[in-house]
């Protein structure tokens, strides 16, 4: 029997479901087609040219990336020897030749110009001269040092982009160049990346994904299957000791943990395809995952591997897609750089492939059509095509729940969204995240037709600007962005959920208690949390309202807490903006001192303080000519604290970036309530201010017990409304009933929201 074969027996028997994977059963047979066959046919580029000139996107595309390389071509080659980070001179260098080969690559197979196939060949040789004594990179910040690179995933970005490049000349190429090219470069570059560094390898991580996948592609185009069959199930004896840690703190090597492509496919992904690291990294990971899968169902069609676990790569494709705001900018949720949108070139290329691979969704198309680029390959020219004859649909981003972990059962991510995005509520209940995951349980961000009303921080880091850390995480990432106070989500005694320690933290989940997106006029997500502080519960319902009463879409947001002992909670709100106006006495200090000493504390100027208001606690800013209301049910126990980001960063690695603080001191159980209101408009033009006020006249908290929560909510003109919550029964059949406020009131499921009768 095939080894693969026997291989892939032995993965389903790990996953432990024939369900998932029932068309892997077939073996893996030595590949003897033509090349290029990654991501590109015989037959698709002869259709290719001859439609050249006919198919306007594909055209623009085409000559776009002409004018790029023939540019890069009349500068010359340059391959320096390695020695800077991300951002200085040699890495630039160094991955922006990765990018022109390939390219080059497809240019020689559509236009059949053999300037482009010589570049590609006389850098790969240049390549080769330098690997042969090639020392390890002499920047020793990597848990996995590369050679080309600081770090073996940049090295495997190189090999992944290159083996299309030789895809692509591989038959122009004399077997004797083929013979010293995969000899003394790319066999033993594979090497490199892999049984010579298993801490990266062998994990799962899209670190290893890149890993992975080169190495899978290098050998689909040498017909090496010892590296196919490294590539997809990892290295089987690492060597690695279980515990062992990278850089991060993430783990490298966990007890019973399985490897390689497959693994790296199956463990990350929940059945909807939320990605567990957050959309930033999905979007990275994306290129080698569908990279890949494109060139093993050109290769080895059949693993059937966009049909693997329920065809979960194509449904991870409308997942990241729905994880971008109303401007295609992904959520920053865990280490995610904002502003990172599905116009970068790894989306591009995962619309294409998933458009081409998954039943031709002409929704995908209208992404396309926004992204003004195609790739130079069967994929890209089939999109072009189906956008040229008038296809393309407008994509649908709805609310969404996606659950987290393999099997959907580790928490997950509610995206809920009112009309065209006018108020979008993004809620975090996750699993950890991996090592880019933070400590921010039941957190979340909140979205005004796509510009941020209430923010995740996002990573602390200037990705590939070589004066701020050689373009690597900074300290301040640990110390604060992943701390919990960095977040809209409750802290208790100044200490972070799980310690902050990713050990205790990767071992636990939120949960969803429930979720209902059917009705227009309010959505609700409610999910609890019981690990993050031993003998605490964290629950956190979330309701978007859309009011007949209101100009605008709001957020009631609903915190119960129930512990043991008696705590500190605070519950930040970062925003914004200039503030407009509070109902407290705030008192500003002479001289600015931090808020705390450590857990992201440390790094909080307090700028004003005041005792919180009986009844409601009101607070207003403006924004991008918005209006925004805080209005909180507090009493005079409690604080409301000013903070400013920026203390203890000598090096300004932070944003200044402001936060109000609700404080609740010496409490056992409690339940935080508050909405956030957008409302009105100004115009710097006319100097108009419209509906600048809050329409809330009051907020109440009028039930409260394990049973149920209510609350009121009374606006200006006098119209009340109630929102209820069960606490304890989550079915949408269950029926209840309760009486307050004088009146008894009955529904089914885990929330009523209606009019508040009169008396």
């Amino acid at each position: 029997m095939n080894i693969l074969f026997m291989r892939l027996a032995g993965v389903i028997k790990y996953l432990g479901s024939l369900v998932l994977v029932p068309l892997l059963l077939l073996p893996i047979s030595a590949h003897t087609a033509e090349r290029p066959g990654l991501v590109m046919s015989k037959s698709g580029i002869e259709q290719i040219r001859a439609q050249l000139g006919d198919v306007p996107l594909f055209d623009a595309s085409l000559a776009k990336v002409k004018a790029e390389v023939d540019a890069e071509i009349e500068l010359g080659i340059h391959t320096p020897v390695p020695k800077d980070f991300s951002g200085g001179y040699t890495h630039q260098r160094h991955k922006r030749n990765w990018f022109v080969m390939q390219k080059a690559g497809a240019l020689f197979q559509i236009l059949q110009d053999d300037r482009y196939a010589v570049y590609i060949r006389d850098m790969l040789f240049q390549y080769e001269a330098m690997y042969k004594g090639l020392p390890l990179h002499p920047q020793t910040r990597s848990y996995a040092r590369g050679k080309l690179f600081w770090q073996c995933l940049n090295d495997s970005n190189w090999l992944l982009y290159v083996s299309l490049a030789y895809d692509a000349i591989y038959d122009w190429l004399s077997e004797q160049e083929r013979q010293q090219l995969e000899q003394n470069l790319f066999r033993p570059f594979a090497d490199f990346i892999s049984i010579e560094n298993p801490q990266f390898f062998n994990r799962v991580h899209n670190h290893s994904t890149w890993g992975n996948a080169a190495v899978g592609m290098i050998g689909l185009v040498m017909n090496d299957d010892e590296l196919i069959q490294r590539a997809l199930y990892g290295i089987e004896d690492d060597g690695l000791d279980v515990g062992a840690k990278d850089n991060d703190g993430g783990f490298i090597k966990v007890e019973g943990q399985k490897a390689g492509f497959l693994a790296n496919l199956y463990e990350p992904f929940s059945p909807e395809g939320y990605y567990t690291e957050g959309p930033y990294y999905q979007r990275y990971a994306m290129y080698p995952f569908l990279v890949f899968a494109q060139a093993l169902n050109n290769v080895k069609p059949e693993l059937q591997i966009f049909k693997y676990k329920d065809g979960v790569l194509l449904n991870a494709v409308s997942a990241l897609l729905n994880l971008s705001d109303a401007d295609g900018e992904f959520f920053p949720i865990n280490d995610a750089q904002k502003g990172m949108s599905y116009h970068t070139s790894a989306t591009v290329s995962a619309v294409n492939i998933a458009y081409f691979n998954g039943g031709r969704n002409p929704q995908l198309l209208s992404i396309a059509e926004q992204q003004g680029e195609v790739l130079l390959d069967d994929a890209g020219f089939a999109v072009a095509q189906a956008i040229r004859d008038g296809k393309a649909q407008p994509f649908q981003k709805e609310s969404v729940v996606f659950s987290d972990g393999p099997d959907g059962q580790q928490g997950g991510l509610a995206i809920l969204r009112s009309g065209a995005e006018d108020l979008t509520l993004v809620f975090k209940y996750s699993a950890q995240g991996l090592s880019h995951g933070h400590y921010d349980k039941l957190s979340f961000s909140l979205y005004e037709k796509g510009e941020e009303v209430l923010q995740d921080y996002g990573l602390v880091r200037f990705v590939n600007i070589g004066q701020k850390g050689g373009g690597n995480y900074l300290k301040e990432n640990s110390s604060w962005a992943k701390q919990t106070v960095a977040h809209n989500t409750l802290t208790v005694n100044e200490t972070s959920h799980f310690e902050g320690r990713y050990e205790i933290g990767s071992q636990h989940h939120s949960e969803l208690f429930f979720a209902d997106v059917s009705r227009t006029d309010v959505q609700v997500v409610s999910a609890r949390e019981k690990n993050a502080y031993p003998g605490t519960l964290m629950a956190r319902t979330m309701a978007l309202i859309t009011s007949e009463y209101f100009e605008k879409p709001f957020l009631l947001d609903v915190f119960k807490v129930n512990s043991k002992t008696r705590n500190q909670y605070d519950v930040p709100f970062y925003y914004f903006g200039q503030v407009l106006q509070s109902n407290l006495e705030l008192e500003t200090p002479g001289s600015l001192t931090p808020l705390g000493k450590k857990n992201g504390y440390q790094h909080l100027f307090l700028e004003g303080k005041a005792s919180a208001a009986s009844g409601n606690t009101r607070f207003s800013w403006m924004d991008n000519s918005a209006f925004y209301s805080l209005t909180s049910v507090t009493d005079a126990a409690d604080e409301l604290l000013m903070t400013r980001l920026g203390a203890n960063d000598p090096e300004f690695n932070l944003r200044r970036d402001p936060g109000v603080m609700l404080r609740r001191k010496k409490t056992a159980d409690t339940t935080f309530v508050t909405v956030i209101e957008p409302h009105g408009r100004y115009s710097p033009v006319s100097e108009l201010a419209v509906n600048s006020n809050s329409n809330i006249a009051e907020l109440s908290l009028v039930h409260d017990d394990e049973r149920y929560t209510a609350v009121t909510i009374e606006d200006v003109q006098g119209h009340k409304q109630l929102f209820i919550v069960s606490n304890s029964e989550a079915s949408a059949n269950q029926a209840h009933t309760l009486k307050t406020n004088g009146k008894v009131y009955k529904w089914k499921g885990p929330y009523f929201f209606g009019e508040l009768e009169a008396d």
